[in-house]
Parts: structure tokens; C-alpha cells; sequence
């Protein structure tokens, strides 16, 4: 008689990339299973009653530890999570401190780049104004690796022998929007190109190339909902 086994978590989370991809990139990193629920079963418990939720929380991404009979919601501390129950996390305070704030980064540039969820549209102006900010970003990256030894061909964000939340989070960020968006991917490699090539190298891990491929299937050009995403892929999407 054949068991079923049980997936590790369930996602909460839209069909898009987005902020939730950060959470499928370390849940593949280390080898989990999930199951995610459709965008009408996420609509129903956001619009229900606060006592009814998993956790109380405003959007997804929301996950459920299903062997721990946990859920937690907010990008940053779904990945603190993981990384603390996973033993994905560094152990020097320090570099644990150091990757959160990686992750908080991560946060706040897809956060700029779809201008604060939406509230404005690109135009080209906006676009073109807001090139040396994302630069800047960039930087911030790349200035990172340098102070932990990486090189242009190796090494980690934080230093290290085998990627870390920091890099599968790096990665994720700007490989999945160099994916969609050439400007950014041209930026990328201009400004900051030791991080690209983490990006890229980071992507091409097994787990994380096998999520690419899968997300290309699932969600085609969309990085996110709505006519931000429209505007995006209209100004930044060529």
C-alpha cells in the first residue's frame, strides 16, 4: 500500500514571481515541498473575518509550516524563519545581521520598482529619473561583496564556502527581474558586475534553475499583477 507523502508547507502566495519568490527559491534551496493555494482561496481569507486568518496579516506571502503546525506572513520574517528552523542562517551574530538586512534590501527594492505597489505608473521620465537610485542599489550590493572577499568569478555576498540565504535572496532578486526587464539586466551588469555574476551562478544551482524553468511556465512575462505590472513591462520590459 503506497503512502502519499505530505508536502512540507503551503504557500500562500499570487501566481507571479514577485515577493513570493523569495520564499519558493529557499524553500527549493533546501530541498522542501510545497503546495500553493489558488488567488481566489488567498482573496477569501484576506477579505474574511481577522480571527479566521492563519496569521493575522494584510497580504501575502503567508506560509505554513505544516509539521510544526506554524504560520508566519511578511517576506522577511518567512525567510528569518526558514532560515532559523532550516540552519540556512550563518552563525556569527554579525552575518546574521548582515543577512537580514539583504533580505529587508530585497524587500525595499521591489518594493521602488513597482513605485511602492503601484500607487504611480512608470513613464518614461519616471523611469529615467529613477536609474541612478537603482543604481545606487546596486551598488550597495556589489560594495557588500567586496568587503566579504567575493571575486569575479567566485565567492559569496557574505563570504563563506556554499551560498547562503543572502546569496539564494540575492539571486532571486535580480536574476528573476534581469529575466524580465532587459534595461535592469543592462544596468546590472554595468553597475555592479561581480553581482550579477553571483546571480547567475546562484541561479544555475539545480534546485533554483528547476524553479526558473517552472515559474517561465506558470507565469510567462509577468513579474507582477495589476497595471503596475503592465506599466513596467511597457517601460522597463524592452
Amino acid at each position: 500500500m503506497s503512502s502519499v507523502k505530505v508536502p512540507d508547507y503551503e504557500l500562500y502566495y499570487w501566481s507571479v514571481p514577485f515577493r513570493g519568490q523569495f520564499v519558493r527559491a529557499i524553500l527549493a534551496y533546501a530541498g522542501k515541498t510545497w503546495v500553493e493555494t489558488d488567488d481566489a482561496s488567498i482573496l477569501k481569507m484576506m477579505n474574511g473575518p481577522v480571527e479566521n486568518m492563519l496569521v493575522p496579516f494584510m497580504g501575502p506571502p503567508v506560509l505554513v509550516d505544516k509539521k510544526n503546525n506554524f504560520a508566519i506572513a511578511e517576506m522577511p520574517a518567512i525567510v528569518l524563519y526558514l532560515g532559523e528552523t532550516l540552519h540556512l542562517m550563518p552563525a556569527p551574530p554579525a552575518l546574521r545581521a548582515m543577512t537580514m538586512k539583504t533580505v529587508n534590501d530585497a524587500n525595499d527594492v521591489i518594493d521602488e520598482i513597482t513605485l511602492d505597489g503601484g500607487r504611480e505608473m512608470w513613464t518614461e521620465k519616471r523611469w529615467h529619473d529613477f536609474i541612478p537610485r537603482l543604481q545606487k542599489w546596486m551598488s550597495l550590493w556589489e560594495e557588500t561583496g567586496i568587503r566579504h572577499g567575493i571575486q569575479a568569478k567566485s565567492g559569496f555576498l557574505l563570504g563563506g564556502e556554499v551560498p547562503g540565504i543572502a546569496d539564494v535572496v540575492t539571486s532571486t532578486l535580480w536574476s528573476t527581474l534581469a529575466e524580465h526587464f532587459p534595461k535592469i539586466k543592462n544596468l546590472l551588469e554595468e553597475t555592479a558586475p561581480m553581482t550579477a555574476d553571483l546571480s547567475r551562478r546562484v541561479a544555475a544551482l539545480p534546485p533554483l534553475a528547476k524553479l526558473a524553468a517552472k515559474a517561465r511556465v506558470d507565469y510567462g512575462d509577468d513579474y507582477c499583477g495589476g497595471k503596475i505590472g503592465a506599466s513596467m513591462q511597457k517601460i522597463i520590459g524592452s
